[in-house]
């Protein structure tokens, strides 16, 4: 399948071997929890590759990223599931390290190690129900003495056995009862940080998405990214360019494992020419929507157009995907399904897009105002 082609071209260009290395794993064992996928990625730069080359990573353009997300969602859900948090958390940090004087000194050398030692990152975002607002911090932070507490929990929280960093937006309630938005980064072995058991469905199972409890971690002050009097923006530009990279991502993961089966319906030329057509019509249709979101959204996807422009393409996609997948299967025949489970799971993932915040019911409303000439405003 050529776009399939061209994406495992592109991911053998900054991946060197990571594709045949998974492929030589079973896929039973590539998507059940303690798979090796996620390890194989950090062995093959998989960490850097949307950190800028000044800071030692591939500083990948968002159509390459989009691409090598295509091409790993083809062999492994859970893979792409996982490394998608990663990314979207390279993606919003490093965009204020290029930016003087939007880190501190502490925070900028702690980005300066993450691709040298291969630190996985985790988001401590927003996710697991769709209705929720996903500008909401379910961590809090209480001020102390040279920093600040931090108790709570994310949940599900993917890559939560592997990473190096936690990345976590956090709430600063101050004496006056106000509460302020902010960002901490917590090394995964600070004390008061600990994993527990929380996915129990087989399929994704090795993106590692269990919970992650916070019980009075403290953060020092230099850990902490905040908005400042100088800077008041800083984090709502970090947040839209984050939500930006992440819908894309993540769409572009989940259209993986379904133009995997479609593949296969066109390898062995299963049922008539014009099925075939209109299947790959339909997933080519897809695919075309989102490299054309990454080829808009260039390096710096910071407004109101990039984010209605993504949430199109995710939501259409996110309809599409169970369509394709389900005929998909349906022309590779019933022994196909009876032999082998592989295609089944394939097939059932990519329901999980829907699962990703928003939910189409929270973005209906704020979309159609913009797509009526007001502001985009996402709850």
């Amino acid at each position: 399948m050529r776009s399939l082609d061209a994406a495992r071209a592109v991911c053998e260009q900054f991946h060197p071997g990571l594709l045949k290395e998974l492929e030589q794993i079973p896929s039973t064992d590539r998507e059940k929890p303690g798979s090796p996928v996620i390890d194989l990625f950090r062995i093959h730069g998989g960490v850097g590759l949307l950190i800028p080359e000044e800071y030692g990573g591939h500083g990948a353009a968002a159509l390459d990223a989009l691409r090598i997300q295509l091409a790993l969602g083809a062999v492994s859900p859970s893979l792409v599931a996982a490394v998608s948090m990663h990314h979207f958390t390279a993606a919003m940090l490093y965009s204020l390290a290029v930016k003087a004087g939007r880190l501190t000194g502490a925070q900028t050398e702690l980005l300066r190690r993450i691709v040298p030692d291969q630190q996985v990152m985790a988001s401590g975002w927003a996710e697991g129900r769709t209705e929720q607002n996903i500008l909401t911090p379910a961590v809090t932070a209480r001020p102390v003495d040279g920093g600040y507490l931090l108790s709570g929990s994310k949940k599900p929280c993917s890559l939560s056995r592997s990473m190096s960093l936690l990345t976590a937006s956090i709430a600063i309630h101050h004496d006056d009862g106000t509460a302020e938005l902010a960002l901490a980064l917590v090394p995964a072995d600070a004390p008061g940080l600990s994993v527990h058991p929380f996915w129990g469905n087989d399929l994704l199972a090795g993106a590692e998405s269990d919970e992650v409890r916070l019980t009075d971690v403290f953060v020092p002050a230099g850990m902490v990214v905040r908005a400042g009097a100088d800077d008041p923006h800083r984090l709502d530009d970090l947040q839209t360019a984050g939500f930006v990279w992440f819908e894309m991502l993540i769409s572009a993961g989940y259209a993986g494992g379904a133009a995997a089966l479609v593949e296969q319906v066109l390898e062995r030329e299963r049922g008539s020419v014009q099925e075939r057509a209109e299947l790959a019509v339909e997933m080519e249709a897809a695919l075309a929507l989102l490299e054309g979101v990454a080829r808009a959204i260039g390096t710096e996807p910071g407004d109101e157009e990039s984010v209605a422009r993504v949430l199109v393409a995710r939501y259409t996609v996110q309809k599409a995907l169970p369509r394709i997948a389900a005929r998909s299967l349906e022309l590779l025949g019933g022994l196909d399904f009876i032999r082998d489970s592989a295609h089944a799971q394939a097939a059932a993932a990519v329901h999980a897009l829907a699962f990703h915040p928003p939910g189409r019911g929270a973005a209906a409303e704020p979309l159609l105002r913009y797509f009526d000439g007001g502001a985009l405003v996402l709850a």
